[in-house]
């Protein structure tokens, strides 16, 4: 199994069809996707959002076909107050005609009851599509610890539900490998590698982590200790944007071919 693809905050705003073709020229299998772009854009790409061009949706769905590249995680969905995660059933249509076996949702509504029942509602959805439901916790938000996000998709009664471990976000709210052998494996949806100092030297963890980590082994984390704590079969995104490189000079391809062999050395190792 070829667990390895990237995310798609390191493609800094390149539209589909083109990163799905860079991710083939990587020698990536798969990628993560959201319908439009979250980072910054310091390449000047042109703005794109698969939601409201049915044309994009259709030139990625053959890119992807062509390369031989699958979505691994559908990205892009909010639990937050004064939105219905029932408003993004369009968006879930979207996913899953693309082929996105799970979807991934942040919650960052404060009333944990409401998000319970806002989590459980878009495992439903995702369950009628035949996609898993994961949820990402980070340090910022609530839930922010690997225990707190268990929990709450616990609570939750989704039978589908999954949590998405970011690295960073792991490490970065004190968690340790040993957090990692008390989950039972099939919680566990999907993987993000990336590198990032312990402790941060910034104190926007937000721009830090949507702009600025770092390839695995440039930082501090216990990547492959990580990787060896977690299940074997679940898919790896390596979740690198490097804004910081991308100003000042550095090619797109040139930023992520160090990290995709970073990465792969490290799944080699486990």
């Amino acid at each position: 199994m070829d667990r390895l693809g990237i995310e798609f905050i390191c493609a800094l705003g390149m539209p589909p069809v083109e990163f799905v073709a860079l991710a083939a020229e990587l020698g990536v299998g798969s990628i993560g996707l959201a319908p439009s772009p979250i980072t910054a854009n310091p390449y000047g790409f042109p703005t794109w959002d698969l939601r409201s061009d049915p044309g994009l949706k259709d030139r990625t769905r053959a890119a992807l076909a062509e390369h031989g590249v699958t979505i691994s995680v559908g990205e892009g969905f909010l639990i937050m107050p004064g939105l219905e995660i029932a408003e993004a059933e369009a968006t879930l249509d979207l996913m899953a005609e693309l082929g996105a076996p799970r979807v991934n949702c942040v919650a960052v509504d404060p009333e944990r009851s409401r998000g319970l029942e806002q989590f459980a509602r878009f495992a439903e959805m995702a369950a009628a599509r035949g996609q898993d439901a994961m949820l990402e916790f980070m340090p910022m938000l609530s839930p922010a610890t690997i225990g707190e996000a268990l929990a709450f998709v616990t609570d939750s009664g989704a039978p589908n539900g999954k949590l998405l471990v970011d690295a960073m976000h792991f490490f970065r709210s004190g968690g340790q490998i040993a957090d990692l052998a008390a989950i039972d494996p099939g919680r566990i949806g999907h993987i993000q590698i990336c590198d990032v100092p312990m402790p941060a030297r910034t104190a926007d963890y937000g721009e830090e982590a949507r702009h600025d980590r770092l390839c695995p082994g440039e930082g501090d984390l216990p990547l492959a200790d990580f990787l060896k704590a977690l299940p074997s079969d679940v898919n790896v995104g390596l979740e690198v944007p490097m804004v910081s490189r991308a100003k000042a000079g550095t090619g797109l391809r040139e930023l992520l071919v160090p990290g995709v062999a970073a990465a792969r050395r490290l799944l080699a190792a486990g």
